[in-house]
């Protein structure tokens, strides 16, 4: 029997992509050149292989136009992460076309890249590595540089689940006190300890620090604007590894500006790989270009959780654990 045609959209880890071409006709893109922001050229290509599956990752654009353009011999679309925002659902629902993801092998990851970032933003690190790579640094001053310490301050995680929870975790190590937001109170063997806000005014004039870990979509998009931002207190870190789209991107470089808002730290952004340009010149906020599952046990995790659900429909003709649509 011939093996299913798989159609892999970007170049992914070594061992996975053996592990692809050993169970499947695998058409890779060994250059990992981005194909067209509109799926256009996903849909072409597929259509040319006769793919069986797809797997693509955040990034492509699986809208309804792309999915419509399919070809029918395309039964899955596995995505490469856990989010999947950037594939119409729905409209692969209509074309009955299975939709996997990649949960629960990225949060430990993710919540590490967000711990980074709230270090390297209350420690002032972005400045103080310039300063020593500009040949400027005179040696140690009593007061150089001073940033503050995370012990005993209050981090505010909106969105409490598998990351913001493990960020969590992370945070009781340095003592840190953990107020979260979402959409409901967790039982108490999940909240930890961690002090439930029914309402978002209470929680962000009492956090020091906010981490966000949201999903994307229109209910989330510009979430953190200006009007609450006014509401955090002064002097308060800001830090974002979940979307883009959840912060507004002037108002933040405003409170940035303002000092009202201390320090930020991002990972991902709205419309990324561009990056709103008023973040490049100020030095207090630290950019990282969307590293949070950027571990190799963690991306060769997800390929092969990946893997599993596209073996589940294209190999054994079973349901796939990890089934969104």
């Amino acid at each position: 029997m011939p093996k299913p045609i798989l159609l892999v959209t970007r170049k992914l880890p070594e061992a996975i992509e053996a592990r692809a071409s050993r169970d499947y006709d695998a058409r890779l893109n060994p250059q990992d050149e981005p194909w067209s922001t509109d799926g256009a050229e996903i849909a072409r290509r597929a259509t040319a292989a006769k793919a069986d599956g797809i797997l693509g990752a955040a990034g492509d654009q699986f809208n309804a136009a792309c999915i419509k353009a399919l070809p029918d011999s395309v039964k899955v679309i596995a995505t490469f992460s856990v989010g999947f925002d950037h594939i119409d659902v729905e409209a692969a629902k209509a074309r009955g076309i299975v939709v996997v993801n990649t949960p629960e092998v990225l949060s430990f990851a993710t919540a590490e890249c967000a711990f980074t970032l709230l270090l390297m933003a209350a420690r002032r690190a972005v400045e103080g590595e310039a300063l020593v790579r500009s040949g400027q640094w005179k040696g140690w001053a009593p007061t150089q540089l001073m940033g503050v310490t995370l012990e005993h301050k209050k981090l505010g995680i909106l969105g409490f689940g598998r990351i913001g929870r493990e960020l969590a975790n992370m945070a009781r190590g340095f003592r840190m006190e953990i107020h979260y937001r979402d959409m409901q109170r967790l039982p108490p063997d999940l909240e930890q300890g961690a002090i439930y806000h029914d309402n978002e005014d209470s929680f962000l004039s009492t956090i020091d620090m906010i981490s966000m870990h949201v999903p994307g979509g229109a209910g989330t998009r510009h979430w953190l604007n200006a009007e609450r931002l006014a509401k955090m207190k002064k002097g308060a870190i800001v830090i974002n590894t979940g979307r883009g789209p959840s912060v507004d991107d002037a108002a933040l470089i405003a409170a940035l500006k303002s000092g009202h808002i201390r320090a930020a730290g991002l990972d991902v952004y709205d419309g990324e790989p561009k990056v709103d340009p008023g973040y490049l010149p100020l030095r207090n906020v630290a950019l990282l270009p969307h590293l949070g599952s950027a571990t190799i046990e963690t991306r060769d995790a997800m390929g092969n959780r990946a893997l599993e659900n596209l073996d589940a429909v294209l190999l054994k003709g079973s349901a796939p654990p990890h089934r969104v649509a």
